[in-house]
């Protein structure tokens, strides 16, 4: 797994706004503040430019609501242990694991490195299965993320 600038920023940036969820006392959907994408970018020191794609990104994907206007922001869809690290990893980045450029899955080999789509298969299972486990609730109160049971 590569986790990449646009990954990485998507998640501070969700970090960001589900912490102004949790701190109460705003207009958003789910009882926090509306956060401005200026906001985000300068308490993330994230390019303005570059975090307004991963916040389309979000949006499109369901993650986020955008308010317009002078008091317009962005709000959660749904509480923070409801979205986890996979969701918003799979919002702006796609396949969590990537063979050549290619999913997991389309990996395909033959004679003596055929073993290998295995292998593929299971570390994206495994990567699956923490973020997949991981909210963003979690992360927020550094709460261990929550073993699966197989």
């Amino acid at each position: 797994m590569f986790v990449s600038a646009r990954s990485d920023y998507a998640l501070r940036a969700m970090l960001a706004v589900a912490a102004a969820v949790a701190s109460g006392g705003g207009d958003g959907d789910n009882g926090g503040e509306l956060v401005k994408a200026a906001s985000l970018a300068e308490v993330q020191d994230i390019p303005l430019s570059f975090l307004q794609g991963i916040l389309l990104d979000l949006r499109r994907a369901g993650l986020l609501h955008s308010h317009r206007g002078a008091d317009g922001g962005y709000a959660l869809t749904r509480p923070p242990d409801k979205i986890t690290v996979g969701d918003v990893l799979r919002a702006v980045g796609g396949s969590l694991t990537t063979v050549r450029g290619l999913p997991a899955e389309r990996a395909g080999y033959h004679g003596v490195a055929a073993g290998l789509t295995d292998v593929w298969l299971a570390v994206h299972g495994a990567i699956a299965t923490v973020v997949d486990h991981t909210t963003l609730a979690n992360l927020l109160t550094q709460t261990p993320t929550p073993t699966p049971h197989p």
